[in-house]
């Protein structure tokens, strides 16, 4: 008996398969065939969800933005934790490089190849428009504890999120030293927007840089 399912579960279906091919087999050495018989689906069924292997691809960047913006938002919110370490917490779980999944590793692969800027560039504002808003009431937070004296929450965040997303990108062939400037760059202006006294976020932001965080 043929088994219907409704487009969302097809969908996920799909993505699924593709996940598991992608980081098995590699994004380049797998096709839409291998898809189709992985989920065991006619290639119009294929078609009717997404048009291309690229379609696929792009669905899967946004499964991970996702991720992404529901597990900064679980830290934010966690009330328990000093509203600094929140902070800090939030942008390190930006981190696309400390992702533990193959997927992870192989779509960044992907969106880093010079053909897919669109999608590399789309990615990151995915991120931007998740993340911004909840770092940002993380900062009014603390404009409201006193920690904080910050005067434009929201442009401030983007800056720092924006700045953050570019240090976190292993691709850029930073050497040591370069790696050392850019962390004191973004430590001591993440100090100035958020009108604390200097040094006073040296050691915890040190943190984000660690590959072990």
């Amino acid at each position: 008996m043929r088994i219907v399912k409704d487009a969302t579960e097809r969908k996920n279906e799909i993505l699924d398969a593709a996940e598991e091919l992608f980081a098995a087999k590699g994004y380049d050495a797998t096709s839409t065939g291998d898809i189709l018989k992985r989920v065991g689906i006619a290639r119009g069924t294929l078609y009717y969800h997404f048009q291309s292997k690229e379609e696929i691809l792009d669905a899967l960047i946004g499964r991970i933005n996702q991720a992404l913006i529901a597990r900064a938002r679980r830290i934010a919110e966690d009330q328990s934790v000093p509203v600094v370490e929140r902070i800090i917490r939030t942008i390190a779980s930006m981190n696309l490089e400390e992702e533990k999944s193959s997927i992870g590793h192989e779509v960044l692969e992907q969106v880093h190849k010079p053909q897919n800027a669109l999608m590399h560039q789309k990615m990151q504002q995915g991120i931007l428009d998740g993340v911004v808003p909840v770092i940002s009431s993380l900062v009014e937070e603390g404009n409201e504890q006193g920690i904080f004296h910050a005067e434009y929450p929201r442009e401030t965040t983007e800056m720092l999120v924006l700045y953050a997303s570019i240090a976190f990108d292993s691709r850029l062939g930073q050497t040591p030293e370069q790696l050392k400037n850019r962390m004191a760059a973004i430590i001591r202006n993440t100090e100035k927007f958020l009108g604390v006294e200097r040094g006073s976020l040296e050691k915890p932001m040190a943190r984000l840089f660690q590959p072990a965080f």
